[in-house]
């Protein structure tokens, strides 16, 4: 006898099928437990956490050899995520529940070693996979209600291994979990409080109503990094569509806290000592970067010339389409990455530039080396690049200005209307 259960692999933010066999095979002899399929080195320990996870309520695998397979065989299979249905095929084989209990469902889910079923991430999209083939999902209870945003699909989300076979056995009734709140993010900083600087402040404008990449170069505390801090104010709530794509890529990075989202777009400011696959995603199981996070927000990057040149030219393709490859010997695996770029430098690594008070010595040279460590394909994705002078002490002295993000928004709102009609 072969018992299946569906779960997923992700491919991204795109949940592919995978059908979970477990099949035992002989007569009484020694355990020997086997999970073939491309696992990673997560998914090949599944089979210790598995054993645990039996004791812990009083479950001892059969003395025969258990073969788990994770068909296709010749997709890569990576994250803990498998444990639990791994865990349900191998009881169904074993006769604790009914096969054709598990019919109608898919399943992720992580294991402890009391029993007890640990928060994964990509419960969401694990969710639209699974409706959209026509299954139910069970997942761990701390992402019930992350995965109930995926519209009408059959959640079940167990605390516990034991809790979901007495569901299955009749003797305990798990309800479904509802949808997480739609939080409010977090306060914006108020554009009223940005004293001097009307040009900068007018093209942040002009940069939100069109959706431009935009450029600050001033000296040292001239309100670079707190002009672009207020720029998410600006911008529009995303729309139901933005906010599924957006929850998606932070649900796969695990990002998301007992299931509530958030309108407001992101904003993401990674430090300038970030690499390459911090910003554009990669590493070990090919995580989403910085600029997938910020897909449909904000990326800012302060002191933009610090970045290391591969970093910066990284963004090169996704500024142009929208999109990350991460390319592997065996898979190339996309992220979406359609965000709004915001930078910010100084003039020449000393600060202050060739001009006024505190001028560098060894203008124009250090300006010009220092603004060459970006290269010209990137300045050339930047839509409108911007002078902020110092801020004198006669600007600092003036009342705050009549007209602030409220207002600023709404002609954002009214600009971006217009662009759609």
């Amino acid at each position: 006898m072969v018992a299946r259960v569906v779960t997923v692999a992700f491919d991204g933010v795109e949940a592919r099928r995978v059908d979970v066999e477990v099949q035992l095979i002989g007569a009484d002899g020694p355990t020997i437990f086997n999970i073939v399929g491309l696992p990673d080195k997560a998914v090949a320990e599944s089979k210790e956490r598995v054993r645990g996870a039996f004791a812990g309520i009083g479950l001892a695998l059969p003395a025969k050899r258990i073969i788990a397979n994770l068909a296709p065989a010749d997709l890569p299979k990576e994250g803990s995520h498998f444990d639990l249905p791994i865990a349900l095929a191998l009881m169904a084989a074993m006769g604790v529940i009914a096969p054709d209990a598990l019919d109608g469902w898919a399943a992720i889910g992580e294991l402890g070693l009391d029993g007890q079923i640990a928060r994964v991430g990509g419960a969401l999209p694990a969710a639209v996979a699974a409706d959209a083939m026509g299954l139910g999902l069970i997942c761990p209870e701390t992402t019930g209600p992350e995965a109930a945003w995926a519209g009408g699909a059959r959640i079940l989300a167990p605390r516990s291994l034991i809790s979901l076979v007495n569901h299955f056995k009749g003797t305990q009734v798990l309800r479904a979990p509802e949808p997480g709140p739609l939080a409010d993010g977090k306060a914006v900083p108020d554009l009223r409080e940005v004293k001097g600087q009307e040009s900068a402040k007018r093209a942040l404008e002009i940069a939100a109503a069109g959706g431009h990449n935009l450029l600050f170069i001033g000296p040292p505390g001239s309100g670079k990094s707190m002009m672009a801090q207020r720029l998410p104010g600006l911008l529009p709530p995303l729309t139901s569509q933005e906010l599924l794509e957006t929850s998606m890529v932070w649900s796969v990075a695990g990002l998301i806290e007992r299931g509530a989202l958030t309108r407001d777009r992101p904003f993401r400011s990674p430090h300038h000592s970030a690499s390459m696959a911090a910003l554009t995603g990669g590493g070990l199981r090919a995580k989403p970067g910085e600029a997938s996070l910020a897909h449909n927000g904000v990326l800012f990057l302060d002191e933009l010339p610090e970045y290391s040149a591969q970093a910066l030219d990284s963004l090169r393709a996704p500024l142009e389409t929208g999109e990350i490859v991460v390319a592997r010997a065996n898979a190339h695996i996309r992220y979406p990455a359609r965000f709004q770029l915001v930078a910010a430098m100084n003039p020449c690594r000393c600060g202050m530039g060739g001009a006024g008070r505190g001028a560098c010595g060894k203008a124009p040279r250090c300006q010009r080396d220092y603004q060459n460590r970006v290269s010209g394909p990137m300045f050339d994705r930047i839509d409108l690049t911007v002078e902020t002078p110092p801020v004198t002490a006669a600007d600092m002295a003036l009342p705050p200005p009549a007209e602030g993000t409220a207002e600023a928004r709404a002609r954002v709102a009214t600009a971006r209307a217009m662009q759609e009609d």
